[in-house]
């Protein structure tokens, strides 16, 4: 993934043979949007003269101020490999402007753009992500509908023959780093039938759009293979959940802010500082991290998600664990984020919250170096151990407190996403579930 010109583009498309062009976009629920165009309209995209309709995408604009153009960013080009010799298809990840040419404030993209330039204007250089999704695969039936179906029983770092999945994750591997990704490492996670594949940190745009790459990727190849993958939070009781930890750092140049040699644990105060702004603003962006009403089934005590508000250096039961890797390497790691996040607007949330402990020199609380999930409640109040909202209602009251928040997201943004997730809180909590039924039907 380089820096392409206008010209490199032109020589790439006619070199691998394209046919189609993909124009790629996220809306503010986190799902890809594309619009495809054959390549003899490459000269127009090239020019961000292609338009789509902004009122018929999820939380983008009313009907009457619909026109919105597409801006490509050149540096996302990347041919689909499963698409070669068969009308081969490249995409471009695009940023979306409204009629006037302005950037439009409802895309995700943008406005992660906008919280990056707010931390240069601090005196930061870059904002450093690196992403651990987790994914399930599923068999799919003779209609190729997704079932309950798990393709394997294995269990953490297991191989085949019990980790049945392991042809299907390896050619996803493949296909990744033919489309120039870094791949550091793949395994069977701890769940049956639940995987991990982790690639090389970059600056947060980057990251970002890598996630949704690999999300498009996994269940591309998941479906050669006969299976469906999903990064639904809990898809399965009693089992793990699927999370997406996030392991951040704030860059000054070629320097990591987050360490000081000479510093306790070697973490700059700059780092502490950081920390204790997601601690203290942790409530208020759960929405955002944890963004849909089956997020909160994973959110429970015993199954290694975190949902108590604390950190460590030393063990993985709370919020956030500052991994042992120091110099370059120093990050914190936030570990209640889950894949259906938006990942543009889940780093948006996470810098402002820590630029805001930066800006108000915030100190975060002692480490808590024991296994949380063996505390009591009165235990965990003695040590000022708070938890997460514990659904995602109480989460958006959470949200519609939070100002610092609310303008990590902008007011259209917020306005929207909070809109869409009241309505899917009220459908869930109307809807009759099998689970009463289950419950009552015989009893009553």
């Amino acid at each position: 993934m380089g820096k392409y010109t206008k010209d490199d583009i032109r020589k790439l498309v006619e070199e691998k043979e394209v046919k189609f062009i993909r124009l790629q976009f996220t809306d503010i629920l986190g799902t890809i949007k594309n619009v495809e165009i054959p390549v003899s309209q490459l000269e127009k995209a090239l020019d961000n003269k292609m338009m789509f309709d902004g009122s018929s995408i999820e939380g983008f604009v009313r009907i009457e101020e619909s026109d919105m153009y597409l801006y490509p960013d050149l540096d996302t080009f990347i041919v689909f490999p499963w698409t070669t010799g068969k009308g081969t298809v490249c995409r471009f990840i695009c940023d979306v402007y409204k009629a006037d040419l302005t950037p439009f404030e409802g895309d995700p993209r943008n406005n992660l753009r906008r919280i990056l330039a707010r931390m240069e204007k601090m005196g930061f250089s870059s904002f450093n992500l690196g992403p651990e999704p987790e994914f399930f695969l599923f068999k799919l039936d003779e209609k190729g509908e997704p079932t309950l179906e798990l393709n394997d029983h294995g269990a953490y770092f297991d191989l085949a023959p019990t980790d049945l999945g392991e042809n299907c994750r390896r050619d996803i591997v493949l296909e990744l780093e033919e489309m120039g990704f870094e791949i550091e490492a793949s395994h069977h996670e701890v769940a049956p039938g639940q995987h991990e594949i982790d690639f090389k940190y970059a600056d947060a745009i980057t990251a970002c759009d890598n996630i949704q790459t690999f999300k498009l990727v996994v269940k591309t190849i998941a479906r050669k293979h006969g299976l469906h993958a999903t990064f639904m939070a809990k898809p399965l009781f009693g089992v793990n959940g699927s999370g997406m930890h996030m392991n951040v750092s704030l860059f000054n140049g070629k320097e990591n802010a987050f360490f000081d040699e000479n510093a306790e644990m070697k973490l700059s105060e700059t780092a502490m500082q950081f920390m204790a702004g997601v601690l203290k603003h942790v409530k208020g962006f759960t929405a955002i991290t944890n963004p849909t009403v089956n997020s909160y089934k994973r959110l429970v005590p015993g199954y290694e998600a975190p949902c108590y508000i604390a950190w460590s250096g030393q063990n993985r039961s709370p919020l956030i664990r500052v991994p042992a890797s120091r110099g370059l390497s120093t990050r914190i790691e936030v570990r209640s984020v889950d894949p259906t996040a938006n990942p543009y607007l889940a780093m948006a949330v996470i810098l402002e919250a820590g630029l805001n402990g930066i800006e108000q020199k915030l100190t975060p609380p002692a480490a808590v170096d024991r296994n949380i999930y063996v505390m009591d409640a009165e235990e965990r109040a003695e040590v000022g151990i708070g938890n997460l909202p514990e659904s995602l209602n109480d989460a958006l009251k959470e949200l519609a407190a939070d100002k610092v928040v609310q303008d990590a997201l902008g007011s259209h943004i917020y306005a929207n996403f909070k809109e869409a997730k009241e309505i899917e809180f009220d459908m869930f909590r109307t809807n009759v579930h099998p689970w009463e039924r289950e419950q009552y039907m015989k009893t009553y």
